[in-house]
C-alpha cells in the first residue's frame, strides 16, 4: 500500500467494520497494528503530539491498550504498566468497577503497589467510547498517588463523559477533533467501510 503525506492519517481506511452485531465495538482498529507501514505512522503522529508530556510510566488498558501502549512506552523508553481485567493477576491487587462501552459493568484490577507515590502515568486505551473504562483506570491511578499526565487513544468520541475527561486532562488522539474523521467516530461509521477490503491490510509476505 502506498500511504500518504504523514498527517494525512491515510492508515484510518485501513480499519474494519465490526460484523459481530451490537456487543461488540462498532469497528475493529488492530488491522492498523498488522500493517507495518500503518502502525509505524499511527505511532509517529500520536508520539509527535506527546512531545510536550511528561510521563513516568504508560499504563496500558487490558486488552488492546497493552499493545498501542507498550509501542508508545519502548519508544519514549520509560515501564509499561498494564491495567488487566479482573481476576488475571497474581498479586496483590486495587479494583474498580465500572460501565463499559457496551453498559455492562465490569471490574479492573492494577497491581498494588505499582509504582511510587508521585509517578507521573499517562494512560492508553485503544479507543474512548463512553469513557467508563478510562474514568476507572484514572480512580485505580489515584487511589495509589499517581499523577495522571494525559490520556491517549486512537480516537475519543465526543460523548458527554469522554468530553469532560478532554475537559480535565491533556488528551492526545490520533483521530483529531475538527475533522471529518471525528465527525465520522462520533456517528460510528466511517466512510471507508463502503470500499473495506482485508486483503489491503496485509503485509507483504
Amino acid at each position: 500500500m502506498t500511504k500518504g503525506p504523514r498527517d494525512d492519517r491515510w492508515y484510518f481506511n485501513l480499519m474494519a467494520p465490526n460484523t459481530k452485531g451490537d456487543k461488540f465495538a462498532w469497528l475493529d482498529p488492530t488491522s492498523i497494528y498488522i500493517n507495518q507501514a500503518a502502525f509505524q505512522d499511527l505511532l509517529a503522529d500520536l508520539l509527535a503530539d506527546l512531545e510536550e508530556i511528561e510521563f513516568d510510566v504508560v499504563g496500558g488498558l487490558d486488552a488492546m491498550g497493552f499493545v498501542l501502549g507498550a509501542a508508545i512506552a519502548a519508544r519514549r523508553n520509560v515501564g509499561f504498566l498494564p491495567i488487566r481485567k479482573a481476576g488475571k493477576l497474581c498479586v496483590e491487587t486495587d479494583r474498580v468497577s465500572f460501565s463499559n462501552y457496551s453498559g455492562r459493568t465490569q471490574d479492573m484490577e492494577m497491581r498494588q503497589p505499582a509504582f511510587s507515590e508521585g509517578t507521573r502515568v499517562l494512560l492508553v486505551d485503544q479507543w474512548i467510547e463512553t469513557g467508563g473504562t478510562m474514568q476507572g483506570a484514572i480512580e485505580l491511578v489515584e487511589r495509589q498517588k499517581g499523577s495522571v499526565s494525559g490520556l491517549v487513544a486512537i480516537a475519543m468520541e465526543d460523548t458527554a463523559r469522554a468530553l469532560q475527561l478532554r475537559e480535565k486532562f491533556q488528551v492526545v488522539t490520533a483521530i483529531r477533533q475538527g475533522t471529518r474523521w471525528q465527525d465520522e467516530c462520533n456517528a460510528q461509521k466511517l466512510s471507508s467501510f463502503d470500499s473495506y477490503d482485508p486483503k489491503r491490510v496485509f503485509p507483504l509476505a
